[in-house]
């Protein structure tokens, strides 16, 4: 199964992170399908970008947010 989930990047104490299209039994850094933008927790305000398209294409064809990823796309 397919999941859109976060992947951590950064430095240590300064993380950001990838939203990325894996699958769900890999690692949380580990082989991506596509990624499909990025999230900053440390700049004011946060930075949230994605392609909306793509994230759309890939729920149509059946993968699932996790509740992070799903929190941070509603905004």
């Amino acid at each position: 199964m397919v999941k859109l989930r976060l992947i951590r990047t950064g430095k240590k104490n300064a993380p950001s992170y990838r939203i990325a299209a894996m699958d769900s039994r890999t690692k949380r850094n580990g082989r991506v399908i596509e990624n499909l933008g990025f999230y900053d927790p440390k700049t004011k305000p946060t930075t949230i970008k994605f392609d909306r398209k793509r994230v759309d294409y890939w729920l149509s064809q059946g993968a699932q947010m996790t509740a992070v990823v799903k929190k941070l796309l509603k905004k």
